[in-house]
């Protein structure tokens, strides 16, 4: 028998415990723990039943698809993903942006929808993977604080337009706020009375049950944990309650607008995604599946950095990016639609005392026997009431309060913000994250090309230096000491050109100009020549070009050419060192 190599056997299991996580958490499961996760499985589930219809019908896809978005998936992110509570499914945002992205190729509904939201799911999957294997967590950085609130904020409202005509029963357009106004000016006198009623009555029932069932169940002597239960359950026992009424009332009949029959079973991996999938197809979905990748990672890796700070654990972002990935890859293979991570279902698997993936496996089969077992009284149930879910989970979503703070902080970052969020709002969702995803890009370059360029002096009796126009320092007429307080580029190199050269006009006496590089982290092949053009045009002039506090990897790249050999002046170690040598 050969003898093993244990060293290569040990970096091949190593990769696959970093691909399936489970080949590490799995041997730490105990009955204490998987006690633990079955509660929270069942939190959940009589949660995400109500949430996984609503969103579908949020995805234009037939309602039972949000099911089969709920089992699959789990079942993947939980053997693949490393934080023990992200909840991985449906979400109302992945489900709007995916209704705007395939309703661009195919009519809402049609056979050729279906099939493109599940090829939209499996693109998103593919992308996720690659990058997770490609170590790509730095594009997240694409989508800024202000982009992403405005985008979101902006989608929040998108989505509740698309909801309102399931609570007022009229057709409105919903694909941006003009098209959503004029259609409500013209059918505003064909409002179904009925549906009105069930849509309000179910919103209000929502909304109470929301703010006072808990405490009302606590003030009856309801042990704490079986009132924070019920209430978690509440739209699961309205959603039973719509159903009972609506079946034996008639109501249907008298235009009230139902689910109608929904498929028995649980979902089968199919080629639907792949079903007359053209070209054209594939180009039109490209940029739509590229932005809902990059904003479910950046939703997903916040919250589980976010739950991993409080829960004292850690996350590996690759392997979060690669779970995700294969739960859309999932979805779509189930014939179901792009799913992500639910900031709700999140908080309630933490807060319902999930301990290890398990719960998210658990959560997997429970949702299963709903869909072998609960999908015929489905049938009955209102889109009413499935909008006024969708209403009343609007609120986690929006954040109108965030444009003042941007305004107060940074009216640049506040333009970005108002950009995405008028974009998306009277555009639409694509065009919308695509100008702010450009805005953030061009605003960062816009910043770099003009990087802060202060002179310092020294603050007497210390070996301190700072700005000169923001503390009474001490400065020498034939030393001029410059900080610079970013790294040199290609697009701020003339830049710091032309601010040297104003500075030495300025300046008749000036016979050493000092750079203080303690906050030059890099100098790229651009900003060397132009070193290069200062350093010469100083010596023209009769001035010396000297170097402080010059970082070790910095220093690394200018030795490895020929500058420092030509430079008229020196380089010290600090700055304090160079004044005073040269003051001397």
């Amino acid at each position: 028998m050969p003898p093993t190599d244990a060293p290569a056997t040990a970096r091949l299991a190593a990769r696959w415990a970093d691909w399936f996580p489970v080949l590490r958490w799995g041997r730490d499961c105990t009955q204490a723990t998987f006690t633990a996760d079955l509660t929270s499985a069942a939190v959940v589930t009589l949660l995400l039943i109500p949430q996984a219809l609503a969103y579908a019908l949020l995805a234009g896809m037939p309602a039972v698809t949000g099911l089969y978005a709920s089992v699959l998936p789990l079942v993947v992110y939980a053997l693949m993903g490393t934080s023990p509570v992200v909840a991985a499914g449906p979400a109302a945002l992945r489900s709007v942006m995916s209704l705007a992205a395939v309703g661009a190729v195919a009519a809402t509904g049609s056979p050729a929808f279906i099939a493109a939201s599940a090829l939209l799911a499996v693109m998103v999957g593919a992308m996720l993977l690659v990058m997770g294997a490609l170590r790509m967590g730095f594009v997240a950085g694409f989508l800024s604080h202000p982009v992403l609130s405005g985008f979101v904020t902006a989608a929040g409202l998108l989505i509740a337009m698309s909801q309102l005509p399931h609570v007022l029963g009229m057709p409105l357009a919903s694909q941006n706020l003009g098209a959503f106004l004029r259609s409500l000016w013209q059918h505003h006198t064909q409002v179904h009375s009925l549906t009105l009623a069930v849509g309000l009555g179910a919103v209000a029932t929502l909304w109470a049950a929301r703010r006072w069932l808990q405490p009302g169940l606590r003030r009856l002597g309801t042990p704490a944990g079986a009132a924070d239960l019920v209430s978690k359950a509440a739209p699961l026992l309205i959603m039973i309650g719509a159903i009972a009424i609506t079946a034996n009332t008639g109501w249907e009949a008298r235009g009230l607008a139902v689910v109608g029959e929904i498929p028995q079973g649980l979902p089968a991996l199919t080629l639907m995604a792949f079903t007359d999938t053209t070209p054209e197809m594939l180009r039109l979905l490209l940029l739509p599946a590229l932005l809902i990748a990059v904003l479910t990672f950046v939703e997903q890796i916040s919250m589980a950095q976010g739950m991993a700070a409080k829960r004292r654990e850690r996350v590996d972002t690759d392997a979060e990016m690669r779970a995700m990935g294969g739960a859309n890859l999932a979805s779509g293979l189930s014939g179901a639609f792009a799913v992500g991570a639910s900031f709700s279902r999140t908080v309630v698997v933490a807060e319902s005392g999930a301990r290890t993936p398990v719960a998210a496996l658990l959560t997997a089969v429970l949702l299963g026997l709903a869909a072998l077992f609960l999908t015929p009284w489905l049938r009955h149930l209102p889109l009413a009431v499935l909008a006024a879910t969708i209403l009343l989970a609007l609120g986690s979503l929006m954040d109108f309060a965030s444009f003042g703070r941007t305004w107060r902080f940074s009216r640049a970052d506040f333009a970005a913000q108002a950009l995405t969020f008028g974009t998306t709002l009277l555009v639409d969702l694509v065009s919308g994250l695509t100008a702010g995803v450009v805005a953030s890009l061009a605003l960062h370059i816009w910043h770099s090309s003009r990087p802060h360029i202060a002179e310092v002096g020294n603050v007497p009796g210390t070996e301190h230096y700072r700005n000169v126009r923001r503390h009474a320092v001490t400065t020498h007429p034939r030393i001029l000491s410059l900080r610079v307080d970013g790294s040199l580029f290609f697009a701020n190199a003339r830049f710091l050109e032309d601010r040297i050269a104003a500075e030495v006009a300025s300046h008749p006496d000036l016979r050493h100009l000092i750079l203080l590089c303690n906050a030059v982290n890099d100098i790229d092949a651009s900003a060397l020549e132009s070193l290069r053009t200062i350093q010469q045009r100083l010596s023209d002039a009769g001035v010396l070009l000297h170097l402080s506090e010059v970082k070790g990897p910095v220093m690394d790249r200018l030795e490895r050419s020929d500058f420092l050999a030509h430079l008229s002046g020196g380089v010290f170690l600090t700055h304090h060192q160079a004044v005073a040598a040269l003051s001397a």
